[in-house]
C-alpha cells in the first residue's frame, strides 16, 4: 500500500489560518504495552481494542509469539495505526527458554516498555533469555531493574547492568524486593506486572515513588485486569494527541498564560482550553478522561503557567510545551527534566539545541529549561531529529506556524505515530490539510508518501 517511503528531508509549510478538524490518534503506547503482558500473564483469551500498532507495540507483540504466546492481529477499522490484538494467557505461565549456549533471542529495539517489562517477565519462565536492541537501548539505564531482580533470587548477567542481558528464569519464587524509579519508573512497572503471578513484594523508591503517574497507571490496569474480562479498550494516546492540541493553540496565536498555580490548572483549565480548540480551532477526537494517562492534562498547560514540572504535571508532552513556549508571551522554565536525558536522545540537549537552531533564546539549568518569548520571531532551520520521533513530531508542529523548518529522518516516527504526517497533510476535518515538501526539490508529497515505515 505505501510503495514511496518519506525522504530523509522534508520541509513543513506554515498553515494561514487555524484549520476546523478533529483527529483521531492512535492508541496509547503506554497502556498497550502494559495491556499486552498481563494479558499474556492472565487465563485465557483477552482482545484488546484501540491498540496502537507502531514500531515499540510490534516489537512487543513478536516477542511474545517469540516467547510462544499465541497473539492473533487484526485490523481496526477505526483508525490505521490501532490494531485488534488477542492475546492467549497461559494462566501466569511463561514459555521456556532456551540453554547458556543457545539462549531464546528477544529483540527489543529501542523500545523501553519492552526491553523492562520483558525483562521481569521472562523471570517468570524456565531457561534462558537473551534481551537485545539497538544500540542507542544499549545505552540506556537497567541497572535499577536488574539489581532487584537478583534481590527476587533471579540471575541477570549484563555487562555494566545494560542491554544486552541474560536473564535465567526460575519461576515464580515468593520473595521481596526494592526498586528506585530515579532513572525511569518502567522499573517499577515491570516488576509490578509480574507481581501477582510471581509472588513478589516490591518497595518503590525513589521522587515521586508514590504517585509516579506511570506507576499509577501500571496500578489502574493490574486492579483491570484482575477481573474475567475478555475485552479491553484501550483510550487514544494524550503524548501524541497533544501534538495537535499544540497546532491548534498556535494557530489561534493566543498567549493564553495564567498565574494560577499549575496544580490547580490541572483540574480547572483543561476541559475549558478543549472546549475552546473544538469551538475555533484544531482538537483531538475521544480525548481520555480516564486520568491513566498524565499527558490526559496537557490541555490546562496551554494557559503555561511560570513552571512546568516533568515530575507529576506532564509526561512525554512536556516536549510539546516547550517547543510551543516561545509563543507563550513571557518566559516558562520547565522543571525536573533528568529523565529526558535517558530516552530515545539526550532530549535536554537535543531540545535546547534545537531551538537555538531555530532562534529562540534557551536556558539551561540543570534539570531545568527556560524558554524565553521571542522578541523576533523564530526561523527556519533544520531540525537534527537524534532519530527521536518525539522531536520529530514537536518540531513538525512548530513548522505549521514557523517558514523553513526542515525535519531531517521524519520516518523516526514510525516508534510510536507511523501516521503522524499523513494526520498533518489529510484534508480537514480528518487533518490539518498542511503541505509537506520534499526539501531538496520542494516537491509537495502526496499522502501515501508520507507513511513511515
Amino acid at each position: 500500500m505505501h510503495s514511496v517511503s518519506l525522504p530523509d528531508l522534508i520541509e513543513i509549510v506554515p498553515l494561514d489560518k487555524p484549520v476546523r478538524a478533529e483527529v483521531t490518534v492512535p492508541g496509547s503506547k503506554s497502556i498497550t504495552n502494559r495491556a499486552l503482558i498481563l494479558a499474556a500473564l492472565g487465563d485465557g483469551e483477552r482482545n484488546l481494542q484501540g491498540a496502537l500498532w507502531s514500531e515499540d507495540t510490534q516489537v512487543m507483540v513478536e516477542c511474545l509469539q517469540e516467547l510462544g504466546f499465541m497473539v492473533n492481529v487484526a485490523a481496526d477499522p477505526d483508525e490505521f495505526c490501532n490494531r485488534s490484538i488477542t492475546v492467549y494467557g497461559m494462566g501466569g505461565k511463561v514459555p521456556r527458554g532456551g540453554t547458556i549456549e543457545q539462549p531464546l533471542e528477544l529483540f527489543v529495539g529501542n523500545a523501553g516498555t519492552a526491553a523492562r517489562f520483558l525483562a521481569a517477565l521472562v523471570c517468570l519462565g524456565e531457561g534462558v533469555y537473551r534481551l537485545h536492541g539497538v544500540p542507542r537501548m544499549h545505552e540506556r539505564p537497567q541497572a535499577a531493574l536488574f539489581q532487584a531482580l537478583r534481590a527476587l533470587g533471579y540471575r541477570v548477567d549484563a555487562a555494566n547492568d545494560k542491554l544486552p542481558a541474560m536473564v535465567h528464569g526460575a519461576g515464580p519464587r515468593a520473595a521481596k524486593c526494592r526498586v528506585s524509579i530515579e532513572e525511569s519508573s518502567q522499573f517499577a512497572s515491570a516488576l509490578l506486572l509480574g507481581s501477582q503471578r510471581g509472588g513478589w513484594q516490591v518497595e518503590i523508591v525513589g521522587e515521586n515513588a508514590e504517585e509516579s503517574p506511570y506507576v499509577v497507571m501500571t496500578l489502574h490496569l493490574m486492579k483491570r485486569f484482575e477481573r474475567p474480562i475478555n475485552f479491553f479498550a484501550i483510550e487514544p494516546d494524550a503524548s501524541s494527541g497533544s501534538y495537535f492540541l499544540g497546532a491548534g493553540w498556535l494557530m489561534l496565536r493566543r498567549p493564553c498564560y495564567s498565574t494560577t498555580p499549575a496544580s490547580v490548572q490541572l483540574q480547572t483549565h483543561a476541559h475549558e482550553i478543549l472546549a475552546h480548540l473544538r469551538l475555533n480551532s484544531t482538537s483531538v477526537a475521544n480525548w481520555p478522561s480516564s486520568r491513566w494517562q498524565v499527558d490526559a492534562a496537557f490541555p490546562g498547560y496551554l494557559r503555561f503557567p511560570e513552571k512546568i514540572s516533568r515530575n507529576g504535571q506532564l509526561g512525554d508532552s512536556i516536549m510539546t510545551a516547550i517547543v510551543l513556549a516561545p509563543f507563550a508571551g513571557r518566559p516558562v522554565r520547565f522543571t525536573d527534566l533528568g529523565r529526558l536525558r535517558l530516552q530515545e536522545c539526550e532530549r535536554v540537549a537535543a531540545l535546547r539545541t534545537e531551538l537555538t537552531k531555530s532562534g529562540v533564546e534557551v536556558l539551561e539549568h540543570g534539570e531545568s529549561l527556560t524558554i524565553l518569548p521571542s522578541n523576533s520571531s523564530p526561523h527556519g532551520a533544520e531540525i537534527e531529529t537524534y532519530n527521536d520521533h518525539r522531536m520529530a513530531m514537536c518540531f513538525a508542529i512548530l513548522g505549521l506556524k514557523v517558514p523553513g523548518i526542515k525535519i531531517k529522518n521524519p520516518s523516526c516516527v514510525k516508534k510510536t505515530f507511523p501516521n503522524f504526517f499523513q494526520k498533518l497533510a489529510a484534508h480537514p476535518p480528518a487533518g490539518l490539510g498542511a503541505v509537506i515538501l520534499e526539501a531538496r526539490s520542494g516537491k509537495p508529497l502526496r499522502g501515501e508518501d508520507l507513511f513511515a515505515e
